[in-house]
């Protein structure tokens, strides 16, 4: 009985499938119907997966990548680009800073900004600013990545000293370099009770010694930041060369611009680039140490102290002009971006 019920379960069993050329061919799938105008742009500029893809990207829905880009492309068109057309076109307006009607004045607010000797003097602040402020913060935080690279004991806690000024706000900082520089403050009571002056330097009422006083703020408050990027870039400075060129006889200041400077030089040129825009932008340390009018008869405003009074003040401002002042400064600042890749490229091809 058993080999009856086993034979009979063979022959009710399903036949193999047949293969070779003699197979018949499964039925053909019906053709996806074709992708509308929409969707043919959408994937000229955002391909879908390839011929020979495999897995997930086999059923990546074409809109995804969109969907991911989406909060990204949002935050930069209404906080980075609407506000930069929007500029560009208010430039052209006389436009009030709380609203209201205004009237196209074409290229007047630019002509009248080339003719403003305050425009020029703040200008010329700023630029002195960067002129200044640009080559002491490339070189100091690179001399003092080299001094803190070392591990030495306790070294860790002059690192974490160097890097403070930075958690700190810069109003704060602000307060703290007012009490210091003031008539009376530490500094003019020190060099007092040393004897080396016999009357307050004044720190604060001086329109030059305003605008070094706020570089020497900057100066400090970067130093730790950018003596990061320093120590990382040392990390790949290569040791072996050291070892050689100090076998050679070469001395630590040798070794240090014929090797140390090379091995940084992608860094130096970061760092020169963002402390000139950041120098263009000055305007916490000027208000802080100079008050709001910018020194004594504004004689210190940069050019955003300059946007601030000219552009925004509700009684007498004029948004359309401080849009215009706007754009000059965008200006300048792509043109000193675009001036260090320069130099960065001849760098490179050196």
């Amino acid at each position: 009985m058993d080999r009856q019920a086993a034979r009979g379960t063979l022959e009710q069993a399903p036949a193999p499938a047949a293969t070779g050329a003699g197979a018949p061919r499964p039925a053909a799938s019906p053709e996806p119907p074709p992708p509308g105008p929409l969707r043919r742009a959408l994937r000229a500029v955002t391909p879908g997966p390839a011929s020979d893809a495999g897995g997930a990207a086999l059923y990546r829905r074409w809109w995804l990548p969109w969907l991911w880009m989406a909060p990204a492309v949002v935050g930069v068109t209404v906080f980075g680009l609407w506000p930069f057309i929007n500029t560009v076109i208010l430039s052209f307006t006389d436009a009030k800073p709380l609203g209201g009607t205004f009237n196209v004045v074409g290229l007047d607010n630019y002509t009248r900004m080339f003719g403003d000797d305050d425009f020029w003097l703040a200008t010329r602040n700023s630029v002195l600013y960067a002129v200044i402020v640009v080559p002491l913060m490339v070189l100091l935080p690179l001399f003092l990545a080299v001094l803190v690279e070392k591990n030495l004991p306790g070294i860790g806690f002059f690192r974490s000293a160097f890097y403070t000024p930075v958690l700190a706000s810069s109003v704060v900082v602000g307060l703290s370099w007012q009490w210091l520089l003031s008539d009376e403050g530490l500094v003019n009571t020190w060099l007092e009770k040393s004897h080396l002056i016999k009357d307050a330097i004044p720190f604060l009422s001086d329109s030059w010694l305003i605008l070094l006083s706020a570089m020497g703020l900057t100066l400090w408050k970067g130093l730790g930041w950018y003596m990061i990027f320093y120590l990382a870039a040392l990390g790949n400075v290569s040791k072996e060369l050291h070892e050689a060129a100090s076998v050679d006889g070469a001395g630590s200041w040798r070794r240090f611009w014929n090797i140390t400077v090379p091995g940084v030089r992608q860094s130096m040129m970061l760092v020169g680039t963002l402390t000139g825009i950041g120098s263009l932008r000055v305007f916490t340390e000027i208000y802080m140490l100079g008050g709001s009018t910018g020194g004594p008869g504004g004689a210190d405003r940069t050019l955003p102290f300059y946007i601030r009074d000219v552009g925004l003040d509700p009684l007498t401002g004029n948004a359309g002009y401080g849009a215009a002042v706007s754009v000059a400064l965008f200006a300048l600042t792509l043109g000193l971006t675009l001036l260090a890749q320069r130099l960065t490229k001849e760098d490179d091809g050196a």
